[in-house]
């Protein structure tokens, strides 16, 4: 199996190129940030921590974490971002690693993991990915994409992520398909010379 990292800014088009790999035969897509809400689901030592951290203002009442309220708490101040991804972050590093195992035996062929700080994350073992490719268009194009998707918010909770050394860098500034194989290349290219896991 090859896991292959989608990373980048809000706005990239990592969800939609996801999305249509995961339409071919063998390959699977696991959106980071679902895994990242069942980390803290009620009863988790992650939801504790959180409402402790950010208030039980943060806690729905459906007994869950309001997600929006979480963000506007979390990235008020860089302090709160930093103990956001402190608190976070190791969980759905050990989630994801769980999930990679398991779709190893499930005989998946193709990995997919798309998550906007996948590649900026310390807490993320790199070493589980054959690669992680850097999606990027310019701030105009996301920011149109955000506006259309409803969630022009988001632009600004990304908008300084810089791509990391190591990353392969992909330019989405282009019609879906035309991204799509860009990203087909980059993967073959990436996972020809490493032998499935």
């Amino acid at each position: 199996m090859h896991v292959i990292g989608l990373a980048g800014p809000a706005g990239s088009g990592k969800s939609a190129v996801a999305r249509e790999l995961s339409r071919s035969p063998g390959a699977v897509w696991v959106e980071l940030d679902r895994v990242a809400w069942s980390a803290y689901e009620p009863g988790t030592p992650v939801f504790s921590t959180l409402v402790e951290r950010f208030g039980r203002e943060i806690v729905g009442a459906d007994g869950r974490i309001d997600r929006s309220t979480l963000a506007d708490r979390a990235f008020a101040t860089a302090d709160a971002k930093r103990d956001l991804d402190k608190l976070v972050h190791p969980a759905v590093s050990a989630l994801l690693t769980e999930r990679i195992a398991a779709e190893r035996r499930r005989g998946c062929r193709l990995l997919l993991v798309e998550g906007a700080l996948l590649a900026v994350s310390s807490d993320v073992d790199h070493s589980l990915f054959d690669a992680i490719l850097w999606l990027d268009a310019a701030p105009a194009t996301r920011a149109e994409r955000l506006r259309a998707a409803a969630r022009p918010q988001h632009a600004m909770r990304t908008s300084v992520l810089v791509r990391p050394e190591g990353t392969v860098r992909i330019d989405t500034d282009a019609p879906l398909a035309e991204v799509v194989r860009r990203v087909r290349r980059a993967i073959d290219e990436q996972t020809r010379s490493s032998p499935r896991r």
